[in-house]
């Protein structure tokens, strides 16, 4: 079997062995994600043991992006409270073995569904509502985890999580921006002008869905993955997110992609809100504001992507490029609208 691009075989095997004492040679790779994110491997010894690595990708990347020693040490964190992460292995810094750091976990059973067709594969109708609810209990248990006590205390500001978000993220659309869209400054605008008082932080996944979890077919969530962009902030923007992926199967397509929750079986957006509500004790009156900010800020990400493309940095584009581009426009004018709401 080719070894994929992104792994050096012998000096992975030097690091199992030192470090995986019960891994037996030799090792299979299988690049199950890559792209955008930071790259995850399984690797197979000879027995049939599995376990996962993860390393930044090989294209070009922001300074502050795809940071696997950040995304290890969140996971080593959470390993004995009440969030499912996959039990951590060890972690290397050492660039020289294949050019960037990386680090292992133990391999957890699950499906990834990133879309309608992976729920219709894997998850029964009947148990879509309860995964729907379990996803959301496990949301509102990561916002009730305190920082301090799990050694994640200074893993960012902990105050002004908007705030920094809304230069971070603008920035990010100045640098990038491909055309000019008058909507995504507006909105930004009325972002900085309208945003709510911050409470006490919390740890802030980052982008927070069914496509960064495990989930197994009678709807529990294994483990929860791609911790690459936690920090500390506002909960209340992990739930904005994560409704900005939370399709109605009547809502207009942006995209080619279904959503997972346009399958039969899931609540509706007003109902996920409900549950957070319930499970968190937090006010979510002003919700449509953290979507609004989700969708502009889903603009700026997909603007930068889309100009990676265009300009060769992310290699061959996609046949569907423009759709891209067409879903950054939807982003930002479906923000201006909830912000008018």
């Amino acid at each position: 079997m080719a070894t994929p691009q992104g792994i050096e075989p012998r000096a992975v095997e030097q690091w199992f062995g030192e470090h995986v004492p019960q891994a037996r040679a030799p090792l299979d790779y299988e690049l199950i994600a890559g792209g955008h994110s930071n790259m995850t491997f399984v690797v197979s010894d000879a027995t049939g043991a599995r376990w996962v690595l993860r390393r930044p990708p090989l294209a070009q990347r922001l300074a502050t992006a795809h940071d696997v020693g950040r995304e290890h040490r969140v996971i080593a964190a959470l390993q004995d409270t009440s969030v499912p992460v996959p039990p951590v292995v060890g972690r290397c810094d050492d660039e020289t073995l294949i050019g960037q750091p990386f680090f292992v976990m133990e391999y957890v059973e699950g499906e990834v569904l990133h879309d309608a067709e992976a729920v219709e594969r894997h998850l029964p109708a009947a148990r879509r509502r309860a995964a729907a609810e379990q996803l959301v209990d496990v949301l509102a248990r990561l916002h009730r985890v305190d920082p301090d006590t799990v050694g994640l205390g200074d893993l960012g500001r902990k105050e002004g999580y908007l705030q920094r978000q809304l230069r971070r993220w603008s920035t990010q659309w100045e640098q990038s921006r491909t055309r000019e869209l008058p909507v995504v400054d507006r909105v930004h605008q009325r972002l900085v002008e309208q945003a709510p008082e911050q409470g006490p932080a919390t740890i802030v996944h980052g982008d927070f869905r069914f496509g960064n979890c495990l989930t197994t077919a009678d709807g529990k969530v294994a483990a929860v993955l791609d911790w690459e962009l936690c920090t500390l902030g506002d909960p209340l923007a992990d739930l904005g997110w994560f409704l900005h992926y939370w399709d109605e199967p009547t809502d207009p397509m942006r995209g080619a992609t279904r959503q997972p929750s346009r399958a039969e079986g899931f609540p509706t957006r007003a109902e996920v809100v409900e549950h957070y509500a319930q499970r968190s004790g937090r006010d979510v009156s002003r919700i449509d504001y953290y979507r609004a900010f989700a969708a502009w800020r889903s603009a700026c990400i997909g603007e930068g992507v889309y100009s990676r493309y265009l300009k060769g940095a992310l290699g061959e584009p996609p046949p569907d490029l423009d759709l891209y581009r067409e879903a950054v426009e939807h982003s930002a004018q479906r923000a201006e609208q909830l912000l008018a709401s």
